[in-house]
């Protein structure tokens, strides 16, 4: 099958291209650095092949504070590519199977994190115009569904991990950022300040994990909204604490700094609907993931740290 990804050259989208490649689809990737999705007729040149399958995993976001600093523009840039997919997709592309990447952000933090509650209550206030864009592009999906018979699915991902993050100098997601710090104290003696007061929760999902998931869901056409992860967290000072055995780092150490930003207190999803849809779902262990990542930092040595 043919198979157009957005975002391809990200950390998720590096991980599914390679999936999709292995399994013999034919690929065509879409990177920021050659084709602006914000522009209207920026997928007009691949309007001429036929898709059986569209990965929209672009988004206009970085890890950290980023979005307490950019929401306007984190409104206009990622309405814009978001309409600029779906409408190509409507007019150009109307026979491909859509498959969009939601957030977990995009749900109300005082309520259970459940698919059935994407689009209810208020996301937490300082991630709530990417969540909004997020929610929206869903509702774009449905619309299309509604009136067009147009068939997508939109899957939500815990905090995706593992090798091969990237290292262009933006912002990394928490898990990479304390696996950076720590190897900073060990390997150079630096202080090891960690934001929060290191209670605030996450979940974690390997990456490769995560593309197996979604390709069984692609393969069985599943539709509609997919939550995708364990169920189960942790806090900071616990993935400190494992990341503090494997480096042979003293967490006693570690200083938490309760005057930085930390988002949501707690990002746990209730994968429902995967249970139901694929009750034999499997995950890597913790430790065994962690052990691969952090791996990967130490052989990429100066590059990340």
């Amino acid at each position: 099958m043919k198979a157009l990804v957005t975002g391809a050259g990200g950390f998720l989208g590096s991980f599914l291209c390679d999936r999709l490649a292995r399994d013999g689809h034919e690929v065509t990737q879409i990177r920021s650095r050659s084709v602006d999705l914000r522009q209207p007729d920026a997928l007009e040149p691949f309007s001429d092949q036929p898709f059986d399958l569209i990965f929209h995993l672009a988004a206009w976001t970085q890890a950290g504070d980023f979005c307490l600093h950019h929401p306007g523009e984190q409104w206009i840039n990622n309405q814009r590519l978001n309409t600029t997919v779906l409408s190509w997709w409507r007019e150009r592309q109307p026979q491909a199977f859509l498959v969009t990447i939601g957030t977990s952000c995009a749900y109300d933090p005082l309520m259970p994190l459940k698919e059935e509650n994407y689009f209810a209550g208020t996301p937490i206030d300082s991630l709530f115009t990417y969540a909004m864009t997020k929610r929206m592009v869903y509702a774009g999906q449905l619309a299309m569904s509604r009136q067009y018979g147009m068939k997508s699915l939109c899957v939500v991902p815990s905090t995706l991990y593992g090798p091969g993050y990237h290292t262009d100098g933006r912002q990394m997601h928490f898990i990479f950022d304390l696996i950076r710090k720590i190897l900073r104290g060990k390997l150079r003696g630096e202080p090891v300040a960690l934001w929060g007061n290191g209670y605030q929760r996450r979940e974690l999902v390997f990456a490769a994990d995560f593309v197996d998931i979604l390709m069984q869901l692609v393969n069985n056409r599943a539709d509609g909204l997919v939550n995708i992860g364990t169920g189960l967290d942790h806090s900071i000072r616990e993935f400190a604490g494992m990341i503090c055995d494997r480096v042979g780092y003293d967490p006693e150490a570690i200083q938490y700094d309760e005057s930085k930003y930390v988002g949501a207190k707690s990002k746990t999803l209730v994968p429902d609907n995967l249970k139901i849809l694929l009750p034999d779902a499997r995950f890597t262990l913790l430790r065994d993931g962690l052990d691969q990542t952090i791996t990967w930092f130490e052989e990429k040595g100066a590059a990340l740290l």
